[in-house]
């Protein structure tokens, strides 16, 4: 067999994550169809629970038309630092396993465990260990995805929803992919899909009997990366160093928002929750960025660079501020506003400190509210100025 046919690749994937999360606070929603979002008609959905997804419900779908689906369904406000918090900690737990642990979202990563098979046992015991830690350890479900490449592995973690494992052994790899739609493929959107449909091609095995060449000529060099999919050839490597060059948070309001109160206190929270999400990661920022997006949808983006790096909650939403603010009076209310952090850095490079007392003070909290979540992540702390606050 060729080197990369001898890999073996997992997708380790959690379910209905956020959903997940939430339900460590809320034991009593267990079993009742549970929705993450803010409740507001023009907020969409980020998680649902699976008796939500079996009614239609789906990440990104308007909150309106989630509710019209599945009116009975408990609404629960995110509380992203407290999936990043689960999601650097399962990172992590999996890093023990094989350094070759490429995360490529809060909720999914890809391990090359070929190197630890000598000490740990074949895929199949590594994968089943990795879900009875993860379940044990942190109370939370996943589904695992086995197969000799990254493509294979992705796609049968798929099949393993909810809570389960799928093996696509080495020699079954094209079996498998010929018996799915097309619209399983990787680059196959709806605009692919529909191109693909009106030349007969519904399923993937259609699409490996159309050849390469002829792909090609419809759809240039990514009709010979799908021939190559289709064959189950992907030799791209797991890549454990993903940098971010940026992150950012955003928020959709209820309503359009005039009030300079409101605005600037939800810019509070988003700085917050970028605070976390440095803090986590390790990374400080040299340059805050806002997006502001107005009731008739044009959007403005305003940034600077800042004079030293932080990783301060506080700063960052002080900052973000300071950009809001260059954008009064108002023309006209605002439906979105976002934050970015950009221009990331390592603590190597040096935070500066603040000759504000009270600053100092304030960074020194976050890092203990930082530690306490850590070792508690199912406890929900942050500034008491934003406990009862709501859209208004």
């Amino acid at each position: 067999m060729a080197e990369h046919e001898q890999r073996a690749i997992l997708h380790v994937d959690m379910d209905a994550f956020f959903v997940s999360v939430e339900l460590l606070s809320h034991p009593e929603l267990i079993g009742q169809p549970v929705i993450v979002g803010y409740p507001g008609g023009r907020s969409v959905v980020l998680s649902a629970s699976y008796d939500c997804r079996a009614r239609g419900v789906h990440s990104a779908m308007p909150m309106n038309q989630a509710m019209a689906l599945m009116p009975e369904a408990v609404i629960i406000e995110p509380r992203h630092e407290q999936y990043y918090q689960f999601s650097r900690q399962i990172i992590g737990y999996l890093q023990s396993i094989t350094p070759l642990v490429e995360q490529v979202s809060v909720d999914e990563a890809f391990l090359d465990v070929t190197g630890s098979m000598r000490m740990l046992g074949g895929p199949v015991a590594i994968a089943k260990s990795i879900r009875e830690e993860i379940a044990s350890r942190f109370g939370l479900p996943s589904s695992v995805g086995i197969a000799k490449n990254k493509f294979v592995a992705k796609l049968a973690s798929s099949y393993a929803k909810p809570n389960g494992l799928t093996v696509v052994p080495p020699e079954r790899t094209v079996e498998f992919l010929h018996q799915l739609p097309v619209s399983k493929m990787w680059g196959v959107g709806k605009r692919t899909a529909q191109s693909l449909h009106s030349l007969g091609i519904d399923t993937v095995a259609q699409l490996a009997q159309m050849g390469e060449k002829r792909l090609a000529q419809h759809f240039g060099e990514h009709g010979r990366g799908l021939y190559l999919l289709a064959q189950g050839i992907d030799d791209r490597p797991v890549q454990p160093i993903r940098e971010e060059k940026s992150i950012s948070a955003e928020h959709t309001f209820s309503e359009d928002i005039w009030s300079p109160d409101i605005l600037e206190h939800e810019l509070l929270k988003l700085g917050h929750r970028l605070g976390q999400r440095l803090r986590a990661q390790d990374k400080s920022t040299r340059s805050i960025g806002i997006k502001v997006k107005y009731q008739d949808f044009s959007t403005v983006n305003r940034s600077r660079t800042l004079a030293a790096a932080t990783d301060s909650s506080s700063a960052i939403g002080k900052e973000a501020n300071l950009l809001l603010r260059h954008l009064f009076p108002l023309k006209q209310p605002i439906r979105l506003l976002g934050v970015k952090a950009e221009r990331l850095e390592s603590p190597q490079s040096g935070i500066q400190l603040s000759l504000d007392p009270m600053e100092e003070k304030t960074r020194d909290a976050e890092r203990v509210v930082d530690l306490i979540i850590q070792k508690f992540p199912q406890s929900s702390l942050g500034p008491a100025r934003f406990l009862d606050t709501k859209d208004k």
